[in-house]
């Protein structure tokens, strides 16, 4: 049986990003949030444009004022006024200044701006009552980015910063990557839909309604193919039209050994090359994952059939595997916290062991509190607000209340924040 670190070293390593030939698409800039950056970018506008002013003030000559104090101000007559947007048209001579406000363009001879809570003005004259730094306040051209170098690298996740920055570059179009195509599929005779009526025995398939908002989140695109029964045949065509519609295949369920578990002798039958078959981990041991010998070569994620062991084996392996195939170039492994545990966590020290629960800010340190009721795989009820799990490694049966415990952060959760005797000021 894999440890944890192997079976994602494994799934890792037969990731293979998209490619930034085949894969991509071009799309309008607003339609850019949070989609993956194909091909690099540079602008042939500086930032920033020209020498503007950093304040509302008067630019000057840095040589007219450098000996300016409140006893003996330097007195200076206003020739100009520049406001945003506006091309000055006079060269600044010794004795002289322009009025300019904050983001106007820099006039000639001026090298230097004086805020204005530093001036005193009388008419068509100011007194400059301290000595500015040389060259203070003022933006020169180019200092931010310089034209024809690279403004933003392929591979990296479009957010509002870097919207604005290619709004600002005049960038109205960019290629992006194609998300990441997900089949999703639940297997079992039990199964019904949301919408269908309970019979004695049967329960509703909440794992494929979980894994499609989590694939959604992860930034793919999920490839709904329903329910199938515990079948030979009708599992072999699911598992066949899903493999080439999809870059990611996950199935939830008839992976483990029991007499109706056929997944596994399924893929082995279309010469699939199955890389995992469990995982020391709890929940989620059963875990399968392959590859087909076709040419786009999909990853086949066999996921257990428990709703909690279906979400932790999905945050663990499989959102890693769909942010490297979306085509980021960092950033896609798990994210591991060290924080307080509120509350005493154990486990049989056997297996690497996940407690879904919350983190809290008390005191300006995060502190988990584990989720209440039964931590069974087959329990969902408690894993609704979680945003964070436990990890217990093998061999650590318990953690004590106020001991460091390594957490796992859920993306796209919301923490739930408490405050504790914290004031705003």
């Amino acid at each position: 049986m894999l440890s944890v670190s192997d079976a994602e070293a494994i799934i890792l390593n037969l990731v293979q990003p998209l490619d930034d030939q085949r894969d991509t698409e071009v799309v309008d800039l607003l339609a850019a949030d949070s989609r993956i950056l194909a091909t690099s970018v540079t602008s042939s506008l500086d930032f920033p444009h020209w020498d503007n002013s950093a304040m509302d003030g008067y630019a000057v000559r840095y040589q007219d004022v450098q000996h300016s104090s409140t006893e003996q101000p330097a007195v200076l007559e206003i020739i100009e006024e520049i406001p945003a947007g506006y091309q000055p048209k006079s060269t600044i001579q010794p004795g002289q200044a322009a009025r300019i406000f904050t983001g106007a363009v820099m006039p000639a001879g001026a090298d230097t701006i004086v805020m204005q809570e530093k001036t005193h003005r009388q008419e068509n004259r100011v007194f400059i009552l301290d000595a500015p730094k040389p060259q203070e306040f003022v933006r020169h051209k180019a200092s931010f980015y310089q034209a024809g170098t690279q403004l933003l690298p392929a591979g990296i996740k479009l957010n509002a910063p870097e919207i604005a920055v290619l709004s600002a570059a005049q960038c109205p179009q960019l290629s992006v990557y194609r998300h990441p195509r997900v089949a999703i599929f639940s297997t079992g005779d039990e199964l019904v839909s949301v919408d269908q009526p309970l019979q004695s025995g049967q329960i509703v398939d909440s794992n494929q309604y979980a894994i499609a908002a989590l694939v959604r989140q992860s930034g793919a695109e999920p490839l709904i193919l329903g329910i199938v029964k515990d079948d030979p045949v009708a599992l072999e065509k699911v598992i066949t039209h899903a493999v080439a519609i999809a870059d990611i295949v996950l199935s939830s369920g008839g992976v483990s050994v029991g007499d109706y578990d056929y997944v596994d002798k399924i893929l082995e039958s279309l010469r699939a090359k199955i890389h995992i078959r469990a995982v020391q981990i709890k929940p989620g041991k059963p875990l399968t994952v392959a590859t087909f010998p076709t040419p786009h070569s999909p990853l086949y994620f066999g996921l257990p059939g428990n709703p909690g062991a279906v979400l932790v084996t999905f945050w663990r392996f499989v959102l890693p595997a769909i942010k490297k195939l979306s085509g980021i170039t960092e950033g896609w492994e798990p994210v591991f916290l060290k924080v307080r545990s509120h509350d005493e966590l154990r486990s049989d020290g056997k297996h690497e062991t996940y407690l879904w629960g919350k983190l809290h800010l008390i005191d300006g340190g995060y502190e988990f509190h584990k989720a209440g009721g039964s931590h069974s795989s087959g329990n969902l009820i408690n894993l609704a607000q979680t945003n964070a799990l436990a990890v217990l490694p093998i061999g650590k049966t318990l953690i004590s209340p106020q001991e460091e415990v390594q957490v796992l952060q859920l993306v796209n959760q919301t923490f739930h924040v408490m405050w504790k005797n914290h004031r705003v000021t």
